[in-house]
Formats: C-alpha cells, sequence, structure tokens
C-alpha cells in the first residue's frame, strides 16, 4: 500500500455524532480514489484508517447508497462510484476556469502594460487565483495570488458581488460587516452597497484603492455556462494610470476578454453544464 495513512478519527467510533460520520465518510473517498482501477479491499481500508470494520463497512454503506462508492461483486473491493464523475463534470467548469482563462490573463497585461488577474468566489469572499505582471515599471502590490478579501474589496471581488441577487449580496454584507470594520478602514458595508449599485449601473467595478490609496483596478464578472458566476478579471494600476478615460479603455479589454474567456468554456463543457437563467442584473458586464 503506498500514500500517506489517513488518521483515525480522533473520537471513540461509537456514539458518533452525524455530523463527525459525514466527516468520516467522505474522509474515505481520497483513500478509495488511490486506487481507481483495482479497489481496495475492506481490511486495507480500516488498516488505513484505524477504523473498527463494523464503523468501516457502515460508512461504505451510506456511501454506496449516495452513488459516491460501489462495490466489486467479484472481488468486493470498493471503488469509485458514477456520482463521484457526474460531480466531478459538473464542478469541472469552475475549476477549469484557471486553464481556460491563464491565457487571457496574461494578454490583458500585455495589452495594458499593467497588473491582470482572475479572481473566483469562495463562500463570502474573493480569492486571487492568478496574477501576471504588465510592462509598466511601478507596479501595485495591493492583490498577490493565494491572497483574499472579503466579496465586494476589490474590483474583481467587486464585479462578483454585484453580479448576485440582491437578497444574496446582503447576506454576504451581513457576514463580513464587522471583518471590514475591523480591517478595512478605507471602506464600509454602505460603500459597498453603493459600489454594487454602480457597478450594476456602470457595467464593470471600479476598486477607488478600497485596500491602498495609490492602488486603483477595474473589474468585470465571468459566467459558467450555466449563468452562475465563475469569477472575475480584472486589471490594476497605480492611481495616476486609472483616469476616467482608461478605466473606460480597461474595461472594455476586459468585457472583451471576459466574453472569450465565457465562449471558450462554453464550447469545452456546455455537454455537462445545463443552462440556467442568470440572475436579472445588470452586474455581469
Amino acid at each position: 500500500m503506498t500514500g500517506p495513512r489517513i488518521s483515525p478519527p480522533s473520537l471513540p467510533d461509537q456514539g458518533a455524532s452525524g455530523a463527525q460520520s459525514v466527516d468520516r465518510a467522505l474522509s474515505l473517498l481520497p483513500l478509495v480514489a488511490r486506487s481507481p482501477q483495482q479497489g481496495l479491499g475492506l481490511g486495507a481500508i480500516v488498516e488505513e484508517t484505524g477504523l473498527s470494520r463494523p464503523t468501516a463497512r457502515r460508512l461504505l454503506l451510506s456511501l454506496i447508497r449516495s452513488g459516491m462508492i460501489e462495490q466489486d461483486p467479484k472481488t468486493k473491493a470498493y471503488r469509485l462510484g458514477e456520482e463521484i464523475y457526474v460531480l466531478g463534470a459538473l464542478a469541472a467548469p469552475r475549476f477549469g476556469l484557471m486553464d481556460v482563462a491563464a491565457e487571457t490573463v496574461m494578454r490583458l497585461a500585455e495589452i495594458t502594460e499593467d497588473t491582470a488577474y482572475l479572481s473566483v468566489r469562495r463562500d463570502t469572499f474573493s480569492v486571487c487565483m492568478m496574477r501576471h505582471e504588465g510592462a509598466f515599471p511601478i507596479r501595485v502590490q495591493a492583490l498577490q495570488a493565494g491572497y483574499r478579501h472579503p466579496l465586494g474589496i476589490g474590483a474583481g471581488s467587486l464585479a462578483i458581488l454585484s453580479a448576485l441577487p440582491d437578497s444574496e449580496v446582503e447576506d454576504i454584507l451581513d457576514q463580513n460587516a464587522a471583518l471590514i470594520a475591523a480591517e478595512y478602514p478605507r471602506s464600509s458595508v454602505s460603500m459597498l452597497r453603493d459600489a454594487v449599485a454602480q457597478t450594476r449601473a456602470r457595467g464593470w467595478a471600479l476598486n477607488p484603492g478600497m485596500v491602498l490609496a495609490n492602488s486603483w483596478a477595474v473589474g468585470c464578472a465571468v459566467r459558467l455556462p450555466n449563468g452562475q458566476i465563475g469569477g472575475a478579471l480584472s486589471v490594476a494600476a497605480i492611481d495616476s494610470r486609472m483616469g476616467t478615460e482608461r478605466q473606460r479603455e480597461i474595461a472594455a479589454h476586459l468585457h472583451q476578454a471576459a466574453a472569450s474567456v465565457e465562449a471558450r468554456m462554453g464550447r469545452m463543457f456546455s455537454h455537462v453544464m445545463p443552462a440556467t437563467t442568470a440572475p436579472n442584473t445588470a452586474a455581469s458586464r
């Protein structure tokens, strides 16, 4: 058996809560995935996890009922089930966005000579997944790959927030209110509400130094083939390079870039992403 041993559960087998049982069951999926063709027998799973045989069998049965695990009728080995494939296919567009958008982010940086980004939503936050610097020698440092900000803080983040339904926007702002007040003194929930309205009216998001005073940015949301928001493209520069006319110029580049990414995503994933009606807002463009 290769690969790291999965840590045994920290609580006793008996009397486990429902949430703990779910965690234990899901922890078996990556273990079984290590042997996708042959599968793993119950003995090997018990040895790797430290679970008792009855507990391991009970958890595996729950995964079998969900379609995430299947058992070979001859060998009795456990393998990933059909539902895993279906879920993976549905999730592929979101996580494939980085591959599809990589060239576009680089092109945006070349065209604008400033720093281009790809951000995605993670719960009530926006996470920078990709950053590419242009040729202009003075560069902004407010956002790096891996950084996260509350949704609405930053151009790409604001573009994502503005593309969501009103009720979801309010829920997100309520959840992030304390963090915004504590860590983002250049912004506020009321300011973000206004910024959402302005983004929808304008068709693109503007960050007028929300994090650092001299770091401005323009952002545009990107939709998945099913109409939901996948992330956002943005371009940031020092404030002296972000006059009104240049904001519009960059926004035009972002619209073209977002349309290109969406078209490529549609061609790649339309067979696994049933179309849905996008929320009735003007935020996506």
